[in-house]
Order: structure tokens, then C-alpha cells, then sequence
């Protein structure tokens, strides 16, 4: 948890984030808890429980923590919740948003939003704000750039179906390990490669693990959620909810988490690390390999849903 200092006569409103304040997603979840603090007058106090602690140190169980009151807020990786409701996966629709202007587009599409907060209140949470996260790029011992490239690739993977089963789609072997193991594997030359964003790759140094080149593929980008648990929402008068609202609202405009991702690759190549950023034509190639599993993604999460933020992507080129 993070080393905020507590008045201990205010009520405790439990945030969870599945990173520290050292990674972009765990600074928004820190900026919210100060917003919120700073005005609430001593009402209650937002404390930051980082790592998944309140969800089993478990990312994908994060968003059933919040519903079943183990937390109170928190700011989540949209794809990792999804492992627990499906439709959050929208925004990580393989190749929907591969370059950040589009990211940005979709985050912000009010519609998309409004659609996917009505779908969470129907499960006791409720959406405040949405900020782009950014994108997992591929970091691997030689260069990843088309489908012939993924053939029996061994890549580390976030233990989500939808995400293994396009890495599948490509012939890759997909595995879901622990860090630990999974650094063990990198030396030992059992494992390629992992999928991760890029701050992750600089704070564990990846480059030294042999990890040289960093495909930017464009497959799957991700948002942060900043969300309460609804049956904490109506028990609260409407001058904390409102609040807690707009702190949530300022502090998802001043993540910035796109520049922070940008900064972290620009530290790799400064480590010796090769960022491979795939053309239009060569994602499309990928895309069409992958088509399948593009197919049964769509069918998880809700072709309407899946549509309109297609549309808010292509509106955002116009």
C-alpha cells in the first residue's frame, strides 16, 4: 500500500490499484486519493491500497474485489477487469486503437462511455472516468514482424482467454507465469519474449534479461477505469459523490499516461533496446491471421459495443 499519512478519526475509503504510484496506472489511483483528501474537509480519508492487495495480489480479480466491498474505489486496467466482466475488453479490441491519437479518441468517445457505465452499474459498480492507458508492445530476443515471425514464439502473456487465444491464432505459445519464473525462463532460454507496456520493461530492466527488441504491434491498447462500488455510491450524499466525481474526472485529464509510455521507450533504445514499430500493412497482415479469435473476442464482448467504438475510432480520423 502506499505510505500515505491517514487522520485516523475520518472514516477510511479503501482505493485499490493493481500497480505503485511508480507506474502510471498506480500515479492516477495516488492523484485521486490527494484530490479527493484535499477537499473533503476531513469527512473521510481515500487510502491507497496498491499492488491488488485488497483482490488477492490478483490484477483480473480486482473489479469482483470492488463489487464485493473488499474495496471501496480503485483504477483499474480495463483488459484486466474484463477477465471478470467481459465488455470492458472493448477497448482492448485487437488492432481497434494502434496509434495513441486513436486511443485517445476512444477513451473519450462519451457514447462508448455512457454505454459501458450503464453495463457496469448493472453489476454494482459505478464508472466515474476513463483515461487512456496506452499499449502492450512486444518485447523479444530477435525482431517480431510478421505472422511467420510468431510461429512457436514462447511469450509471456497476461492469463486473459481473449488475449491468449489470438496469440494462438498466430502459432505463438502463449504462457502465463509469475515474474519470477518468468525471468528464470528468459535466462534460460525457455521463454522469447513477454507482451507488456513499455514502463513495465524499463523498471525491470528487461534489455538485461536479453529482451533487445520491443515490437510496437498495435494489437491490444488499454484504458484505466476509475470506479466505487454503487452500493457505497447511494449510501453517500450527492456533495461526496460529487466530489469524489470530479476529483476521479481531474485526476484520469492529468494521468497522462500516453507520455509516460512514450518516455519509458525512449529509455529502452537509450538501453541498447531496438523499438520495431510495425507499418500499417504488416498489423494488417497480423489482423487477418488472427481474424478467428478477432471474431470470437467480438462475440465475448458485444458486437454493438465492439461496433460503436469502431465508430468512435473511425469518427476521430474525420
Amino acid at each position: 500500500m502506499s505510505a500515505q499519512v491517514r487522520n485516523a478519526d475520518a472514516p477510511e475509503l479503501k482505493l485499490s490499484t493493481a500497480l505503485a504510484p511508480t507506474y502510471p496506472l498506480g500515479r492516477a489511483g495516488e492523484r485521486w486519493a490527494q484530490l479527493a483528501n484535499e477537499k473533503s474537509d476531513g469527512a473521510y480519508e481515500v487510502r491507497q491500497y496498491a499492488g491488488a492487495t485488497l483482490a488477492q495480489r490478483d490484477p483480473a480479480r480486482e473489479f469482483g474485489a470492488l463489487k464485493a466491498g473488499d474495496a471501496d474505489l480503485a483504477v483499474g486496467s480495463a483488459l484486466a477487469w474484463s477477465a471478470q466482466f467481459a465488455p470492458l475488453a472493448v477497448y482492448a479490441t485487437p488492432w481497434l486503437a494502434p496509434e495513441p491519437l486513436q486511443l485517445q479518441a476512444v477513451a473519450a468517445d462519451s457514447a462508448l462511455r455512457q454505454r459501458l457505465f450503464a453495463l457496469l452499474e448493472s453489476q454494482g459498480v459505478i464508472g466515474l472516468a476513463i483515461a487512456p492507458l496506452g499499449e502492450h508492445v512486444l518485447a523479444t530476443k530477435a525482431p517480431v514482424e510478421s505472422p511467420a515471425d510468431f510461429r512457436g514464439l514462447r511469450v509471456r502473456v497476461m492469463p486473459l482467454r481473449p488475449v491468449l487465444d489470438v496469440y494462438l491464432a498466430l502459432g505463438a505459445l502463449p504462457q502465463s507465469m509469475s515474474f519470477a519464473l518468468a525471468q528464470a525462463a528468459l535466462s534460460a532460454g525457455t521463454l522469447d519474449g513477454q507482451d507488456t507496456m513499455a514502463t513495465t520493461l524499463v523498471a525491470t530492466r528487461a534489455y538485461a534479461s536479453g529482451q533487445k527488441f520491443v515490437t510496437r504491434w498495435g494489437a491490444f491498447a488499454d484504458v484505466m477505469i476509475f470506479a466505487v462500488r454503487k452500493s457505497a455510491w447511494d449510501a453517500w450524499p450527492e456533495d461526496r459523490r460529487s466530489l469524489l466525481r470530479d476529483a476521479a474526472v481531474q485526476a484520469a485529464r492529468e494521468a497522462d499516461a500516453l507520455s509516460r509510455e512514450d518516455a519509458a521507450l525512449a529509455q529502452l533504445t537509450k538501453q541498447g533496446v531496438t523499438i520495431v514499430r510495425l507499418s500499417p500493412s504488416q498489423r494488417a497482415a497480423l489482423r487477418d491471421a488472427a481474424s478467428p479469435a478477432i471474431a470470437a473476442w467480438t462475440g465475448a464482448v458485444g458486437e454493438d459495443l465492439v461496433g460503436a467504438a469502431r465508430a468512435a475510432v473511425a469518427n476521430a480520423g474525420k
